[in-house]
């Protein structure tokens, strides 16, 4: 089986602005739908659950798509059982996501609960999917400092894509106002979360910088994308439930993640 014989399903979500906060289609999301297009062409289906009024949802339809399916829901719905079970009754052999949503949770947990739900395997971070064959995918995932890993995969699967995928065409006006929003109707599953929580914007954590001390482009560039060294971790084995947490908890002070 070819790569473009593949059933494909993206994902994608009403994202914002990073400076004005004005809705538009979410970055991820839309690379999603292009690695997508072209898997599948115009036979990729492109699925969002929510609101099918949305506006920012033509964003996707001006890349070229004829329709997108919408599960209608209220917000402060889980979207994850809606998917789940469209998707499970769907003959999908691939799901493709954004990393983390630019609106609502924003938590990225949903490609995991997806796929734990589903019980398929799940790839973090795909860049492309190179070939298809017996019902097994080769992939290429996008590790930390311009590094890649070819991986082995059953179909079906779900897949988060990395912003090494290709980058999303530029979504045109006329394409975006012919193509149509289908909306169907889904039984609401409120999410639990908002009934004892509320969404404030995240913080980053600033990270630690490494000074990088060489001479000539050719050590600068490999000390920038060597992999990092564990000199100062250490192995336990052997070692009782109680002596491995104290070591954990130990690190954790270490780092700053407990205070």
């Amino acid at each position: 089986m070819q790569p473009d014989a593949l059933n494909v399903v993206s994902l994608v979500s009403v994202g914002a602005h990073p400076t004005s906060g004005r809705a538009r289609r979410a970055e991820q999301d839309a690379r999603a739908v292009e690695l997508g297009l072209h898997l599948a062409g115009n036979r990729l289906q492109v699925l969002h659950a929510g609101d099918p009024h949305a506006e920012a949802l033509r964003g996707y339809l001006g890349m070229g798509l004829n329709e997108i399916n919408v599960l209608e829901q209220p917000a402060h719905s889980d979207a994850v059982p809606v998917l789940s079970e469209y998707l499970s009754r769907s003959p999908a052999q691939l799901v493709l996501t954004g990393t983390q949503a630019e609106t609502g949770e924003g938590s990225g947990m949903l490609p995991y609960l997806l796929a734990e739900q589903l019980g398929w395997p799940l790839v973090v971070g795909l860049a492309a999917v190179e070939k298809v064959d017996n019902g097994m995918a080769q992939v290429l995932q996008a590790l930390p400092r311009g590094q890649r890993r070819r991986l082995q995969v059953r179909l079906p699967f779900v897949a988060s894509v990395d912003n090494a995928a290709p980058i999303a065409r530029q979504s045109a006006y006329g394409p975006a106002r012919r193509g149509r929003l289908g909306a169907t109707s889904v039984e609401v599953v409120p999410d639990s979360l908002f009934e004892h929580g509320e969404l404030q914007p995240a913080k980053p954590r600033p990270k630690r910088l490494k000074v990088i001390k060489a001479k000539t482009g050719a050590e600068r560039m490999r000390a920038a994308t060597a992999k990092a060294s564990g000199g100062g971790g250490q192995v336990l084995k052997g070692v009782s439930a109680a002596e491995g947490a104290e070591a954990i908890f130990k690190l954790l002070l270490e780092e700053g993640v407990l205070r």
